[in-house]
């Protein structure tokens, strides 16, 4: 039986990563003035004259502040994208799909921010061998990123707590079973000599 994916079970958890936010510039009125003054510039030139760089959703060039904003952006976007992957890829089945909390750009696209990749990381109710391989894969998902979140690290350590106990109940049951088998055959035959 397998754990329910959501924020309120204990037996399961979305991995978060949050990238540092990017906010456009603190100074409104030279921001507002350059862009008056880019758009006097732009309604000057050429109606057939293209513009390089970066441009608006309307077409109209973007300020070098916004240019480095979006830059910023871009970088973030790539970052957050390959953390979850790594979780997901890492996590296979015990993974579900990557969501994001996402920015608009001075570009009027979407970059990601943020994301998170819900995990199952419940034990795997009387079957110690498979709680023992499961729980391996999800330390390894939780630990997939170069660059792990706290979040991340609280789900692997929780992982290996279950490893461990997982471990210690499969010690048990194969000492139950020796013991229910009786003494080895080498050992008897050795103590009969």
């Amino acid at each position: 039986m397998e754990s329910t994916i959501s924020a309120s079970s204990p037996a399961s958890v979305a991995y978060t990563t949050v990238s540092s936010r990017v906010s456009p510039p603190a100074d409104d009125t030279q921001n507002a003035t350059d862009k008056s003054a880019i758009q006097e510039g732009a309604t000057n030139k050429a109606d057939s004259e293209v513009t390089a760089g970066p441009t608006r959703a309307d077409g109209t060039p973007l300020a070098p502040e916004e240019i480095q904003l979006l830059e910023q952006l871009k970088q973030t976007d790539r970052d957050v994208r390959q953390h979850e992957m790594a979780h997901q890829i890492t996590g296979g089945p015990y993974t579900g799909g990557a969501t994001y909390e996402y920015e608009i750009g001075p570009d009027g696209k979407r970059y990601a921010v943020a994301g998170e990749v819900p995990i199952d990381y419940g034990p795997v109710p009387g079957n110690p061998q498979a709680t023992i391989e499961k729980m391996q894969t999800v330390i390894a998902a939780a630990l997939a990123p170069a660059d792990p979140s706290p979040k991340d690290l609280q789900v692997a350590s929780q992982a290996r707590q279950y490893l461990l106990e997982a471990k210690l109940e499969a010690a048990q049951q194969q000492s139950d079973m020796n013991k229910a088998r009786g003494p080895e055959p080498e050992m008897a035959a050795g103590q009969a000599a």
